[in-house]
């Protein structure tokens, strides 16, 4: 959506903070022992608080408040009382919301406690790389050249991303256009950012695959050639300089 008045920039900043309070919450909640259902359901309580309502499950009927993803699971991960969360684990909670008409969407990868697996370097590589894309984007600036920088410097950093999951436009739906915000030059896509547009920014950076596959329950994806995968996301809204950082009270970057 593009924001035109103070009402319209005010209701995208309350579906913000509903989302970005709810990640940064979750994140704190998570602790070994507890399931991902008891987590989903935690974050649930606080969208519930704010007033919003979970966006996957109005928009998609998916059968949970937020996506929880663990280790090998790169996104859409189903909340379960069946997965136990364990110290070590690398967790990806994704939150969006819709309140009052408006919607908003924010995610990040965090290790649970003591980095066991050795997936810290990735989780701050996606959070530095997000920062980089977030910093670059102008209204005028092509979407196809942020996407050249995010892939750059997951190369630099010796990963690779995931070229089937994108950034989205978001305001009025969950997903709005631009559709396909890519972590890669895709050549084929000459839109620019538009100065007062709402997009949701997201990373998705990982060790060895490039392609996310569905598993057989319908939602949660993996990578087609296995390995992890870091996501951070923030909901912005794009200026003549630097972007509006909606969700920043997710403290992602804390």
């Amino acid at each position: 959506m593009l924001i035109t008045n103070e009402t319209e920039m005010e209701g995208m900043k309350k579906a913000s903070d509903a989302v970005a309070c709810a990640l940064k919450e979750m994140i704190k909640y998570a602790q070994p022992g507890i399931t991902t259902k008891q987590l989903d359901d935690f974050g649930a309580g606080i969208l519930k608080d704010f007033g919003a309502n979970s966006a996957p499950f109005m928009a998609y009927k998916f059968p949970g408040w937020t996506c929880i993803s663990v280790d090998n699971e790169f996104c859409h991960g189903i909340p379960s009382e069946k997965r136990i969360l364990q110290k070590g684990d690398l967790i990806n909670i994704d939150v969006s919301a819709e309140l009052d008409g408006f919607y908003s969407d924010n995610g990040a990868s965090f290790i649970l406690g003591e980095d066991l697996k050795q997936h810290q370097k990735l989780v701050e590589a996606s959070k530095q790389i997000l920062r980089l894309a977030i910093n670059s984007i102008r209204g005028g600036v092509k979407i196809s050249d942020v996407g050249l920088l995010i892939e750059t410097e997951a190369k630099k950093r010796g990963y690779k991303v995931i070229k089937n999951l994108t950034g989205h436009g978001v305001g009025r739906s969950l997903h709005e256009e631009p559709n396909e915000i890519a972590n890669y030059k895709d050549r084929f896509n000459q839109t620019r950012f538009k100065k007062n547009s709402v997009v949701a920014i997201e990373t998705f950076i990982s060790t060895t695959s490039t392609i996310a596959e569905t598993l057989s329950d319908g939602w949660t994806m993996v990578g087609n050639k296995g390995g992890y995968m870091a996501q951070h996301e923030h909901t912005i809204m794009v200026t003549e300089g630097k972007p509006i950082i909606l969700t920043e009270k997710n403290e992602i970057w804390s």
